[in-house]
């Protein structure tokens, strides 16, 4: 029997961004861009639990990628659809990252990743507007 998970959020990314992009289709050159929030839509999920982040995606969605929290050391937001949904970019202690897009609700999966980062490492994610201020106080 698997250990008990609490689910925050499953499901896919924000419909709106498959709406959007299926109206910019009508200009030919949006075309890429529609086919790949159409592919999205299909086959890309999301699920975020207490103990983990698992996005499963790829062709038929036969990719499966696991984040536990203490292996976070960064996430950044990005607001898309006039804030109604965003990109989260989680950047991993190897340096790795893994893009989270069109995700609904992004501020508060931010805020929820946050909790869960500070529960289990006891460091809080610092946003980018802290980091620019530490950038700025370190070069004076």
């Amino acid at each position: 029997m698997g250990i008990k998970e609490e689910t925050f959020y499953e499901g896919g990314p924000h419909i709106g961004d498959l709406i959007f992009n299926l109206f910019l289709a009508t200009f030919v050159i949006f075309i890429p861009l529609t086919i790949g929030s159409i592919v999205r839509a299909i086959w890309l999920r999301y699920k975020i639990t207490d103990r983990r982040i698992s996005v499963t995606g790829g062709w038929m969605g036969k990719d499966r990628t696991d984040l536990v929290y203490s292996e976070i050391t960064d996430a950044l937001t990005i607001p898309r659809g006039l804030g109604f949904w965003g990109d989260m970019v989680v950047t991993l202690k190897d340096g790795s990252r893994l893009e989270l897009r069109s995700l609904p609700r992004y501020r508060e999966i931010y805020d929820y990743i946050n909790e869960r980062v500070l529960a289990k490492t006891g460091q809080p994610l610092v946003s980018v507007a802290e980091k620019a201020e530490a950038a700025a106080t370190q070069t004076t």
